[in-house]
């Protein structure tokens, strides 16, 4: 007789905990839909939003400059290159009231050069195709706040930009020297020891950190692009902390350049 009452009981306990879940599960499908409905409702159209102010506040151009190493080597010195460079932009507007804006900028320039190792002053010269040891693939890139100054109605507009940047070089030895004479196991004509000791001295003791300074302006072309121009310097703070034989003008950078700018529609 106990076992049977107790069976009984065991039986309704059973399905008294099956209905509890029952419920349970049913409560957590209505919570869940509420959600669902209440994110469709409510932050999609933010999302949307979100992704037009956006794009609303997107720049990106194309830019092509001419950029001059300043070198001062003494009778050793070759003559300081002007360096043609292609590169591009995107920023993103954060900050706009009607009379300054502010944006923060991604900046991209791609240069190249020759270059060789002078064993006499101990660091790499920018140098003619005849007396070259490495090809140099440079890449200055920038992160920089921007500010915008708007001039008038006609979207002419001031800039003026300050930031880190960075000069990513690819060092590779040059092309066409195969020859036996140019590996000769002396760093002074060897070419791979040259290259290699180049690839030391540009990529060590921070010597691709150079904060960069600007100023530039932008003018309507059409009705779908803008025409800027920009006045540029990298300056080379890695002489604060290295111990180099190299003249003051040394390491500095300037640039002279156009970019094309999509421009917004009204």
């Amino acid at each position: 007789m106990f076992t049977i009452f107790r069976r009984i009981n065991m039986k309704t306990a059973y399905l008294k905990i099956k209905r509890f879940k029952q419920r349970a599960c049913k409560r957590e499908h209505v919570l869940l839909n509420k959600r669902i409905v209440f994110f469709i409702i409510f932050f999609l159209p933010v999302l949307s939003l979100s992704a037009n102010s956006f794009t609303d506040n997107f720049y990106w151009s194309f830019s092509g400059s001419l950029l001059y190493f300043p070198a001062n080597n003494g009778v050793d010195s070759n003559p300081a290159p002007i360096l043609p460079s292609v590169g591009f932009s995107a920023a993103w507007q954060f900050w706009g009231p009607p009379k300054f804006h502010f944006r923060i900028e991604m900046t991209e320039d791609m240069y190249f050069s020759n270059y060789e190792y002078n064993v006499k002053l101990g660091y790499p010269m920018a140098c003619s195709l005849e007396n070259r040891s490495a090809f140099v693939m440079g890449f200055l890139t920038g992160l920089q706040l921007t500010g915008v100054i708007p001039l008038g109605q006609s979207d002419i507009a001031v800039r003026v930009f300050l930031g880190p940047a960075f000069d990513f070089r690819i060092i590779t030895k040059a092309v066409g020297l195969n020859h036996p004479a140019d590996y000769t196991g002396e760093i002074e004509t060897d070419v791979k020891l040259q290259t290699n000791a180049i690839k030391e001295f540009f990529w060590n003791s921070g010597r691709w950190f150079m904060p960069v300074a600007g100023a530039g302006m932008d003018f309507p072309l059409n009705d779908n692009y803008m025409l800027g121009f920009d006045l540029r310097v990298w300056f080379p703070v890695y002489r604060l902390w290295t111990i180099d034989n190299t003249s003051n003008i040394d390491g500095w950078r300037f640039g002279a350049g156009f970019r094309i700018t999509p421009r917004k529609k009204s």
